[in-house]
């Protein structure tokens, strides 16, 4: 079962932290700024916001 809600936790936190910068790159836009990203620089940031997620489900 340990697994299951580990799974559970990572899928979820992955898909919070795609919302996330989205979000922040659209409120962005509408601030004037134009954000272009590579596909490294957006797997660096959806891993790292995905453990910041994932960090504050456990407290």
């Amino acid at each position: 079962m340990n697994y299951l809600s580990g799974l559970i936790n990572l899928v979820t936190s992955l898909v919070i932290s795609t919302i996330i910068i989205y979000a922040i790159n659209f409120i962005a836009g509408f601030a004037g700024a134009d954000y272009s990203f590579t596909n490294g620089e957006v797997f660096v940031m959806w891993i790292l916001m995905a453990i910041l997620v994932n960090n504050c489900f456990r407290k």
